[in-house]
């Protein structure tokens, strides 16, 4: 599982039927320096996460549960939550957004 931000939306008209009604984000791995990683992925999204969020993301057995169509569906990457706080090593708080993080200690 990793913790990213929301970066964007996918649409997709023809895909597989086991996919109809699911929605998908384009997320962007989180970085504790603060640099944005050069790496996306998509991830279904049963929550309803939006643009700037934050969001945990979970593969595989995990992501088929979340998204709630069992071992049914053709996809495994789906976000499990979406964070109100994070606390990291020296107390630095990474909140829902970009704009609710505390600055970086020097």
């Amino acid at each position: 599982m990793l913790v990213g931000t929301v970066v964007g939306n996918v649409w997709a008209t023809t895909k597989d039927a086991s996919l109809t009604g699911v929605r998908f984000l384009v997320v962007q791995p989180f970085t504790t320096d603060g640099e944005a990683s050069a790496e996306t992925i998509v991830a279904a999204d049963p929550l309803g996460a939006g643009i700037g969020e934050r969001v945990l993301v979970v593969f595989g057995r995990a992501a088929r549960h979340v998204i709630g169509r069992g071992h049914d569906i053709g996809f495994q990457t789906a976000v499990a939550a979406i964070i109100d706080c994070m606390e990291l090593d020296g107390g630095r708080l990474v909140g829902p957004t970009a704009e609710h993080d505390s600055p970086k200690s020097q």
